[in-house]
């Protein structure tokens, strides 16, 4: 008996520590949105664990409430001190079913992944993905990993894209290898014309970066919306994950610090493209809509600077986590589509079908 009751204080000690730098976790993370990658680089790591750290706080809240310990007050303080911060990241609106009117334009934001070129069935999973663009039936849609290759071609991509969309314009920036013919980057296509389009141009490109922001003005219904279309800066880890599939999943030194400096790098870069953008549109004379994949979660730097100003569409009418990227890393919710105040948005869905390593996200945007 006299050991176990030696124990507990050890226990407790052990328990208090690890939930102090739990605690101590879970708001740097709250700052991570607020400081420039470059200001404190080691902030934005805490960003992207920040579900961690917030579960975490959570269970430890009712661990401590359990034994009616005065700890369990301290870890609801420190969640009540991350407030609004919380609702990035989880979407609680009473009426998420509100629809649109019949005139709002319908956008379609979609990592299609370069179709699938690589895959092993690849013809299958791009007829899959053109399939369920003729069912959504988007006014506009937005593609970031897009891939064409130049004529003649059995791979064919802009031709069936302007048919399954019945697109009467497009506006595309690729990167263009010769050996292949291959053009990657994004693309944007529309039933509407596209009186304007033009590219923001990142300071920061780089010779292998197929990272880029389009935008085109569109006419429906007398009313003009400026949209972009966005892809931020890529981390570039698909070497590094091929190289510990190759090790049977075991992570060694050099890819843990192979994946930080990479991680780093464009933390950095997708800070400075975001603020670029936002300036570009704060000039724009028409009513503007950004969409895209922009690789950070909504703990970052880089959805602050568009949160800032605009309004996140799947807070403004959804429900639920919104998880959109599903492939080998846990970063979630990293496909937005954001617009300026004096629209209203309604009807965001998540693609449902698992067809790229991204699920499309589309939504109605109207004037009100």
């Amino acid at each position: 008996m006299e050991n176990k009751k030696r124990n507990y204080p050890i226990l407790s000690v052990i328990m208090k520590g690890i939930c102090s730098i739990t605690l101590l976790c879970l708001l740097l993370s709250y700052l991570a949105p607020y400081f420039h990658p470059n200001t404190i680089t080691i902030l934005p790591f805490f960003g992207l664990a920040y579900p961690i750290f917030a579960i975490a706080t959570f269970c430890f809240g009712l661990f401590w409430a359990v034994f009616r310990s005065k700890w369990a007050i301290i870890c609801l303080f420190v969640l009540l001190i991350g407030g609004k911060l919380h609702f990035r990241t989880f979407a609680f609106q009473l009426f998420p079913g509100e629809t649109a009117p019949e005139n709002a334009l319908s956008i379609l934001s979609y990592n299609v992944r370069l179709f699938g070129i690589y895959d092993d069935d690849s013809y299958k999973n791009r007829n899959a993905i053109f399939a369920y663009l003729r069912a959504e039936n988007p006014d506009v849609a937005c593609f970031q990993e897009y891939y064409k290759q130049d004529k003649p071609t059995k791979f064919e991509t802009i031709d069936s894209l302007t048919q399954a969309l019945k697109s009467i314009d497009y506006h595309e920036r690729t990167a263009h290898k010769i050996k292949g013919r291959k053009n990657f980057g994004v693309a944007m296509f529309s039933k509407y014309p596209m009186i304007a389009r033009g590219d923001v141009i990142f300071e920061s490109q780089e010779k292998d970066d197929f990272n880029f922001c389009i935008f085109v003005d569109i006419v429906k219904n007398k009313d003009t919306f400026r949209i972009y279309n966005v892809h931020l800066q890529s981390i570039k880890l698909t070497s590094t994950m091929s190289s510990i599939d190759e090790k049977n999943n075991d992570l060694d030194k050099k890819s843990i610090l192979t994946m930080i400096t990479k991680l780093k790098a464009a933390y950095t870069k997708r800070a400075d493209q975001s603020r670029r953008i936002i300036a570009h549109m704060s000039a724009s004379p028409y009513p503007s809509v950004i969409c895209g994949d922009f690789n950070d979660t909504p703990m970052s730097y880089t959805y602050n600077q568009f949160d800032r100003f605009l309004v996140d569409v799947f807070r403004n009418s959804s429900w639920g986590i919104g998880r959109t990227y599903i492939g080998k890393l846990p970063a979630g919710r990293i496909d937005y589509i954001f617009h300026t105040p004096n629209l209203s948005s309604a009807e965001f869905k998540i693609q449902k079908e698992r067809l790229s390593d991204h699920l499309a996200i589309s939504c109605k945007i109207y004037k009100p």
